[in-house]
């Protein structure tokens, strides 16, 4: 007699997540749920609050405005502005479904456009330097970058700023915007060479015409305000206090 067949382990897609996971699509519909909280021409004046925050930065023309917008799915909660450069303060915005705050995104001003008069470009690197340094609920860091231009020296010196806290753990993401303007090659290379100048951050292509990254980059920020605690192991003791 033949032996009745087992049950059929479940397939990767029909597999059960893990405690508190979500997909990429579910991810979209968080960041969907972004809201303008405040803006802050200062330090001083950004709220107090408990929730993670994740931060954008880039270059005037990386495409900053234009990524938030399209991650929230929102034509206009980032402004954009024709003129870089000209947005001066920290635009906070909050996450979470049903009112309930889980998450804010921090946009800071983007910076290294000729048209701003030196003494401003000076000032807020000063500010976003105390920011990166300070804030205390910083979950992670999104650096975007147009890939045709690579780093530069600014990003750089971003990079150095921050690199004692993602040593801490602090999250870190180079974005490398406006792929759709690369072909495979070009992009591939980018890749490689953004990898090593990264210096233990994820890098990433993105394209807002195309969509390219995005259901990825919103599940990957959801992942920053959302870690999953791991339970230890039933089977090991607990160490006595």
């Amino acid at each position: 007699m033949t032996a009745a067949p087992g049950p059929t382990p479940p397939s990767p897609a029909t597999a059960p997540a893990l405690p508190g996971a979500v997909t990429p699509a579910q991810a979209l519909g968080w960041m969907h749920t972004a809201r303008f909280l405040t803006t802050a021409p200062r330090l001083e004046f950004l709220p107090d609050h408990a929730h993670p925050e994740i931060a954008f930065v880039g270059r005037s023309n990386a495409g900053k405005s234009t990524c938030i917008n399209t991650l929230t799915q929102q034509k206009r909660l980032a402004f954009a502005s024709k003129t870089p450069g000209r947005t001066q303060s920290i635009n906070l915005f909050t996450l979470g479904k049903q009112g309930v705050h889980d998450a804010v995104l921090a946009d800071l001003p983007g910076y290294g456009y000729a048209a701003v008069p030196k003494q401003d470009k000076i000032r807020w690197q000063q500010v976003m330097a105390n920011y990166l340094v300070t804030r205390p609920h910083l979950r992670g860091v999104v650096l975007l970058c147009d890939p045709r231009h690579g780093l530069t020296e600014l990003d750089e010196i971003l990079l150095d700023v921050i690199r004692p806290r993602v040593e801490q753990g602090l999250k870190f993401l180079v974005l490398l915007t406006k792929a759709d303007k690369l072909n495979r090659q070009e992009a591939n290379k980018a890749l490689s060479i953004t990898r090593l100048q990264a210096g233990g951050g994820e890098v990433k292509l993105f394209s807002a015409l195309k969509k390219q990254g995005v259901g990825e980059v919103a599940h990957l920020l959801w992942q920053w305000a959302h870690p999953i605690d791991v339970d230890p192991d039933p089977d090991t003791p607990t160490p006595e206090p």
